[in-house]
């Protein structure tokens, strides 16, 4: 037994079917692209040589044929051939333009928006180092260091030759040996120290 063709229930999350309308549906894409690709070749050198060819040889052979021609010399149905081309191909070609502002106008959106990005990055940026200066205004760099580290050997060197150029007060360089209790007496030579007997 076959079983109950089952009711389709409208769904919320779907588009409605609309292929029983009677509006022939075109799909936009498709045609653009066809419409590019056929002014693309209209607008093409080789396509005016050889529509200029065809030409050439239709208006030969009609005026080769003098009796029975198929287009006799005003050549009004080559003349017509030429207005049906030349009446599809312009709303192709505008049509191909049309396609091809669009694709501009989304690039330039685009472009701007990447230019307000990187605008708004170097601005980051400037304020970062702006901020860094500021906190390294402070900071004692290299340069500095070196600078102040020459001055102060310069300083020390300074001190050790008014130190060496100075005559030296109190105890002369002989008195300057460690005293040994009971060795000696205070003014006492070494000589006189090792005459002494001990006590």
């Amino acid at each position: 037994m076959a079983s109950p063709r089952k009711r389709r229930t409208a769904r919320l999350d779907q588009p409605l079917d609309r292929s029983r309308s009677l509006r022939p549906s075109v799909d936009s894409e498709r045609f653009g692209r066809l419409s590019e690709r056929a002014a693309r070749g209209i607008g093409s050198w080789a396509f005016i040589l050889w529509m200029t060819i065809a030409i050439i040889i239709w208006i030969a052979i009609n005026l080769a044929i003098a009796e029975g021609a198929p287009d006799p010399f005003p050549f009004i149905f080559l003349t017509l051939l030429l207005s049906l081309q030349a009446s599809y191909a312009a709303p192709l070609i505008l049509l191909a333009q049309n396609r091809q502002a669009d694709r501009d106008r989304v690039q330039f959106a685009e472009d701007r928006q990447r230019t307000e990005r990187l605008l708004a990055d170097s601005d980051y940026l400037a304020r970062e180092l702006a901020a860094l200066r500021m906190a390294l205004r402070d900071v004692a760099t290299r340069d500095y260091v070196r600078g102040e580290l020459r001055d102060f050997a310069a300083d020390v060197r300074e001190m050790l030759d008014v130190d060496d150029s100075a005559p030296r007060r109190g105890r002369s360089r002989r008195d300057t040996r460690p005293e040994v209790p009971g060795d000696s007496a205070p003014g006492d030579t070494p000589a006189e120290a090792a005459g002494r007997d001990p006590e």
